[in-house]
């Protein structure tokens, strides 16, 4: 039972003769299959006073990084602010309309993708403006356990990087709002909040087990799996001439270079022998590599997945994945990854098997820390 649901079984009692804003797109949607903000609108009519749309905007049709136009919403005839243009946090004209703003958006537990920084900034905007933060909860697709990855400078925080939490987090928005809230710089103030946690959700579910449809949340995240891909190839994506399958079946699915052979790639790979991860080569378009097939329950380290194949990627195009990187490029690589080192290794020539270990102190203690934060078993 999602958080909407639950808010909806006690009348939306929280909400209750309160100016209420909406953050909300595509994916903000009931158990049934009815949007939030149309539940919403039906149950507090006029008291729904606004709506803010995150990247990829409230219909997810906007490209990755294509800025989004405050405008009407054809729905319920509200405004939609747009947190993913010029301004990013809410300013406090458009947190006027409201009393208590609302967060509703489907993530995918990955550290770079923008939701969770929309929330971040959104609850800074609150506590600066006097407003009351609500999370509605949602699965984290991958599950609860999955922690991986290296920790975020504080130099290279970003809207792909907001807080400082590995590339994998294993917590739900609702979790890393009360952590967020909680934790000493990761926002400046913190606002008054509540959480709406889910009911009957479990850290060992992934999505598949939770019986809820998949709604794409974003145009290259179209199956429940996506967010696996995602972690497995989306750092190697910021690469120079290198093809992780976007505009095809399965978005993050593929890992190729430039002229790579894909038998050479095929065999790298299967002599890594990851539980749960299997491969196939394949070439097109003067690209070569392999095509990715994940299973959703793998004990493999998925953040570890995509650097072994980032480097395996440079060795077969002879360096030039990452020698011919422009230097925008390269910021967002930095920013993605969290800091500089791991092009520096890699370009040093450190085993990719060496940059992980030294994740694991991190994530350990990462671990730890969340502890406290955990809302479901």
């Amino acid at each position: 039972m999602l958080g909407i649901d639950f808010l909806a079984s006690r009348n939306f009692d929280l909400l209750r003769g309160k100016r209420v804003g909406l953050i909300t797109n595509h994916t903000s949607m009931t158990g049934r299959g009815e949007m939030t903000r149309v539940a919403m609108q039906r149950a507090l009519g006029s008291s729904l006073t606004a709506l803010y749309a995150p990247e990829h905007g409230i219909d997810g049709t906007i490209g990755a990084g294509v800025h989004v136009s405050t405008r009407r919403d054809h729905v319920t005839g509200l405004t939609v602010y747009s947190l993913y243009g010029p301004t990013r946090k809410p300013t406090p004209q458009m947190l006027a309309p409201i009393d208590v703003l609302v967060f509703d958006l489907q993530d995918i537990g990955c550290r770079s993708y923008t939701y969770i920084s929309t929330m971040a900034v959104a609850m800074e905007a609150c506590a600066e403006n006097g407003k009351h933060f609500v999370v509605l909860d949602r699965p984290n697709p991958m599950g609860g356990w999955r922690v991986e990855g290296p920790p975020l400078e504080a130099k290279w925080k970003s809207f792909v990087g907001q807080i400082p939490v590995p590339y994998v987090h294993g917590m739900t928005a609702g979790e890393l709002a009360m952590m967020t809230a909680s934790s000493r710089g990761w926002i400046s103030q913190s606002p008054r909040m509540n959480v709406v946690k889910m009911q009957g959700w479990s850290r060992n579910m992934v999505w598949q087990d939770t019986g809820l449809r998949w709604y794409r949340t974003s145009p290259n995240i179209p199956h429940a799996t996506s967010p696996f891909y995602y972690v497995a190839t989306g750092i190697l994506g910021g690469a120079a001439a290198v093809d992780i399958g976007i505009g095809t079946e399965n978005p993050f699915g593929y890992a190729g270079g430039s002229g790579v052979n894909a038998q050479a790639m095929l065999a790298a790979c299967q002599s890594w022998r990851l539980p749960g991860v299997s491969y196939s080569p394949y070439s097109r378009n003067g690209f070569g590599g392999v095509r990715l097939n994940i299973h959703p329950h793998t004990q493999a380290d998925l953040t570890a997945l995509d650097v072994m194949l980032l480097a395996e990627v440079n060795r077969l195009t002879g360096g030039k994945a990452l020698s011919r990187m422009s230097g925008s490029k390269l910021n967002l690589f930095h920013k993605v990854y969290g800091s500089e080192s791991l092009y520096s290794n890699l370009r040093k020539g450190v085993p990719s098997s060496q940059i992980t270990r030294s994740w694991a102190n991190w994530t350990h203690s990462f671990r730890q820390s969340r502890q406290r934060y955990l809302m479901y078993a």
